[in-house]
């Protein structure tokens, strides 16, 4: 089976932008699953931006694709954090490029007069702390949709 293509379902890329507390809630549902190495992830001090390239699995989509009997997809998706003020990690061996990450969950902690935190939750209690001046957190896909390697939905065991 040859990959999927935007132009074969209904909506295309995603394109998105979080400008508050519940708009990174629907991004952090996009995002949950997805999987980077720390070779991904780069922080640009001068543009205050940090960037990361995820292979995103299409939520928006295994619905459609359980229900119609075709494979679960994933995308490569860039997402781009913006008016960064600070930025800390643990768990995290940003040494190691080779490092796999799985992105688990977004939180934006409101802070004092629309400052706040983002926090990057990932697997194995890994955590990116991005101080920022307001929600500026963007989701873009950049790539067609591919088939899921595992053939599988992700799973979380109940702990």
């Amino acid at each position: 089976m040859s990959d999927a293509s935007f132009h074969d379902v209904d909506p295309g890329p995603l394109m998105l932008r979080a400008e508050g507390a519940e708009d990174v809630a629907v991004l952090s549902m996009l995002v949950q699953d997805a999987v980077l190495t720390a070779a991904d992830i780069t922080f640009d001090r001068k543009r205050r931006q940090l960037a990361m390239l995820i292979n995103r699995f299409r939520w928006e989509d295994a619905e459609a694709a359980a229900r119609e009997g075709r494979d679960f997809e994933r995308v490569r998706a860039v997402l781009v954090v913006s008016d960064i003020t600070g930025i800390r990690s643990d768990g995290i061996d940003r040494g190691d490029s080779d490092e796999v990450l799985s992105l688990l969950a977004m939180t934006w902690v409101p802070g004092d007069d629309g400052t706040g935190r983002l926090q990057l939750d990932f697997a194995g209690d890994g955590t990116i702390q991005i101080d920022a001046e307001t929600v500026a957190v963007d989701l873009r896909d950049v790539t067609r949709p591919y088939a899921a390697v595992s053939g599988h939905i992700p799973h979380h065991d109940d702990a």
